[in-house]
């Protein structure tokens, strides 16, 4: 019999369980303080110490992020397929601690960033050197890199040390918002510093949040339950594709018999089956048997011929999760574009609020996460539970996704609305400046749907997919956050090279245009949602 049961009612081992959520809470606070203090005032730090031209900080703050959000997808991998959640976590960490050290050595040693804007010379600013540039873009590849790798890896690795999905939801639930907390902490107070004391400070307060992650990442290492990588699971998941191709004229069987259903493989959240589902049913032929695809002892002659039916199950699953992870895309799309796109706007606005504080410009972006953190907690302790009382059961998460993508069509809408009204304001009379609180509304209406859609897509896709893609799981929503990035940075070149909506002063352009195209894309991405999250067949947990 074991000796306690937790807080939540699971058992309590040595080894996983509740005992190890506070170091993994804690690496992850420190991480984000870390990551929102860096990238997230990239675009100020690039404007005002490297002379860089304010859509183009934008641009590279846009890459940076989208590395950010891409590079856990990689370290998804390796930690599925070869290494474990834990030795990638830590190296991950390991890679942002040195990046984060660089980024502080270019604020110390001028030599590594080019001499301020000079207003009465020749030159008014001179652009970074190629070898200023190689630091400052090292410091942040590594920043990315270690970001990225650490976070999600962080999650899958919290995650796997409960066995049941309430716990899974409750430990996301907290994952997230010592996510938004921190970041809150770090764009208000580190911003502040970085603003009003020195670039070397902030960063400085990163770096030691970095390192102080790190260490209560390694103190916690005796209380994990460790989790052991199957091989490629990748590889494994080609195999069934290449199998289905090469035995397309085959004729499926409704017999048991004719399938190899050696379960020895991949274990996936789904009951062992004997013959495939009727979804999908090309790809049954991958774990069909044919003459010459078994050895004499029953096992697998030609792996690239013949698959177990597991691996046929899991494959369809990813295959039929496409279409809804698709249309996360071009959610998350207009909130990159605005996050970078509201920094200039707070730049050109009133940022002085009562007569001592003024609001550090880079601080905007978390007026979405205080919102998301707020309604996370109201969501998750008055919302749902009377929900449920009133229901008999919680909202599914593809119905918390799709409220999620309407406050997001609002809060774009509200954007177009409000930036037209400052250019409005602008070209009356210049000298009337519109206050930075104009930008909150809108900022607000994103967060509270970041709360609904953020944590019910994670819970989702580590639900649905396979159990030997756990970690690639949680990453999913971070690889949809890198390509929506790396997307909305293309959007922006386009619509600079098509259109005059974007020049580097946007008080002479039409950004507002530029947000109202978004809302466009938003609803027909709403609807496209609908029909997919309709279709939609679930896995059984």
């Amino acid at each position: 019999m074991e000796d306690t049961l937790t807080c939540c009612g699971e058992a309590q081992n040595k080894r996983g369980g509740w005992i190890s959520f506070p170091f993994t809470i804690g690496s992850t606070a420190g991480i984000s303080v870390a990551s929102a203090g860096i990238i997230g005032n990239l675009i100020v730090y690039l404007i005002r110490e490297f002379n860089i031209k304010s859509i183009d900080a934008a641009q590279v703050a846009n890459v940076a992020n989208g590395s950010s959000s891409l590079f856990p997808i990689v370290a998804a991998i390796m930690a599925d397929s070869f290494f474990g959640s834990f030795p990638v976590a830590l190296v991950s960490s390991c890679v942002s601690f040195l990046g984060t050290v660089i980024i502080v050595l270019t604020t110390i040693i001028k030599s590594l960033k080019p001499d301020p804007c000079n207003n009465t010379g020749p030159n008014l600013c001179n652009p970074p050197s190629k070898f200023q540039h190689a630091v400052l873009y090292g410091g942040i590849a590594l920043c990315a890199i270690g970001f990225g790798g650490a976070r999600f890896t962080t999650a899958s690795l919290g995650a796997n040390q409960f066995n049941e999905a309430k716990h899974q939801d409750v430990f996301f639930n907290w994952f997230f918002l010592t996510w938004y907390i921190t970041s809150i902490a770090s764009f208000t107070g580190i911003f502040y510093v970085q603003d009003n004391v020195s670039w070397a400070w902030g960063f400085g307060i990163c770096s030691a949040g970095n390192f102080i992650g790190l260490v209560i990442f390694l103190l916690g290492y005796r209380f994990y339950r460790p989790d052991n990588p199957k091989g490629s699971a990748f590889l494994d998941l080609a195999r069934v594709l290449v199998a289905s191709i090469r035995k397309w004229k085959s004729q499926l069987s409704s017999a048991n018999k004719h399938y190899y259903s050696d379960h020895d493989g991949i274990l996936t959240v789904q009951l062992p089956a004997a013959t495939p589902g009727k979804r999908l049913r090309f790809f049954n032929r991958a774990a069909l048997i044919t003459d010459g695809d078994l050895q004499s002892d029953g096992s697998i002659e030609k792996p690239w011929r013949l698959c177990t039916v597991q691996q046929v199950e899991d494959f369809k699953a990813i295959i039929g999760i496409l279409p809804l992870w698709s249309t996360s895309i071009f959610l998350s799309t207009p909130i990159g574009i605005q996050g970078s796109m509201t920094v200039l706007q707070a730049l050109a606005m009133d940022r002085q609020i009562g007569p001592h504080f003024k609001f550090p410009a880079g601080s905007i972006t978390v007026i979405p996460l205080i919102s998301t953190s707020i309604f996370l907690t109201f969501l998750d302790r008055v919302v749902w539970p009377a929900w449920q009382k009133l229901n008999g059961n919680s909202p599914t998460t593809l119905q918390r996704i799709g409220v999620g993508h309407v406050f997001n069509v609002l809060g774009i809408a509200v954007s177009a609305l409000v930036e037209s009204k400052r250019l409005k304001m602008v070209h009356s009379d210049p000298s009337v400046v519109m206050s930075i609180l104009w930008l909150f509304p809108q900022l607000v209406l994103v967060g509270i749907g970041e709360s609904f859609h953020f944590p019910a897509q994670v819970a989702f896709y580590y639900q649905q997919l396979p159990q030997s893609l756990r970690s690639t799981s949680t990453a999913m929503i971070s690889m949809i956050l890198g390509i929506s990035y790396y997307l909305s940075t293309a959007l922006i070149d386009q619509v600079r090279r098509s259109t005059n909506w974007l020049p580097d002063d946007i008080n002479q352009g039409r950004l507002d245009n530029f947000y109202w195209m978004f809302v466009l894309v938003g609803g027909i991405n709403f609807v496209y949602y609908l029909v997919c999250s309709t279709l939609y067949k679930h896995t059984k947990v």
